[in-house]
């Protein structure tokens, strides 16, 4: 008896670590394509808070699952493509309740494979569990797009996934980080200063905004998404994506403050988005996180 005992027991142990190794396996192919994504990076649990920032792998990866489709089969470069974008639970069922995120139900982050192109847009929702939004791309090759949402009584999440665009593809710039993070974007002069670049610390990012040739700086910066600004940071192999809001969301400037933590290191890619004016302007910056 007690030997039926320990072999049924030990039968049990090996099915449940065979079970775990097919569930590791099949999340690992899930990273690679397909309209689904269930990857490392493509959920997250932290809410924009007062500091805003929120990361990638927080919440279990299989929470919810995004579908991007493109109505025409395929995007082609320099064309209009209506984009859909549908998410499900982790029974597969359409989420058809959101709640805003700065003014938005969803914002769709695309950047391109060297993060030469970057936009950030706003599909409109059906009420039926499906957003749409027209866009084009600048050239063919492989972009990657960032679903950033909440669903009605949960948590902020980001999905992702790279698609195919159909055209010339242009050649890949190295990503490299800014020997001075000085920028100039439509007049404006723009200076990023981090009080910290190492990975795993508490950052602050102050973005400085002045008028290029009076050099005054720029107070009067308008809501932008009910912020002062936004910024988006990637790691250099997109896998790691923080959408950030500033520590004090109604400041006007001319430094807009936004906390965050950089996950590992490593190149960084960071975009700041700030409205003057009634124009959004957007500067990127990078960074090497030591």
């Amino acid at each position: 008896m007690k030997r039926k005992l320990v072999l049924l027991l030990t039968g049990v142990i090996v099915f449940g670590v065979l079970s775990a190794c097919g569930a590791s396996n099949e999340d690992e192919h899930s990273s690679h394509g397909g309209t689904n994504q269930n990857q490392e990076n493509s959920a997250t649990s932290t809410g924009h808070g007062e500091h805003g920032g929120h990361g990638a792998s927080e919440q279990p990866a299989d929470s919810f699952k995004a579908s991007f489709s493109f109505a025409s089969g395929t995007a082609k470069a320099n064309e209009k493509s209506k984009m859909d974008i549908q998410i499900a639970d982790s029974q597969g069922n359409l989420v058809k309740d959101f709640e805003l995120s700065h003014e938005k139900l969803m914002h769709l982050i695309i950047v391109n494979h060297d993060f030469s192109y970057f936009n950030h847009i706003h599909p409109e929702f059906d009420g039926n569990g499906n957003f749409s939004i027209d866009t084009s791309f600048p050239g063919g090759g492989d972009y990657k797009l960032f679903a950033d949402f909440v669903p009605k009584g949960g948590l902020s999440n980001t999905l992702s996934e790279w698609v195919k665009v159909e055209g010339e593809e242009k050649a890949h710039e190295a990503v490299k980080a800014d020997e001075k993070l000085v920028k100039v974007v439509d007049g404006k002069e723009v200076e990023l200063t981090l009080s910290s670049t190492k990975a795993q610390d508490e950052v602050m990012l102050t973005f400085k905004i002045t008028d290029a040739q009076t050099k005054k700086g720029i107070s009067n910066l308008e809501q932008y998404l009910g912020a002062v600004g936004h910024v988006v940071v990637l790691s250099n192999d997109a896998e790691k994506y923080l959408h950030v809001h500033p520590v004090e969301e109604k400041a006007t400037g001319p430094k807009a403050e936004f906390m965050t933590s950089f996950p590992k290191s490593g190149m960084y890619k960071i975009w700041g988005q700030f409205q003057h004016q009634g124009k959004v302007f957007t500067v990127p910056f990078v960074v090497d996180i030591k």
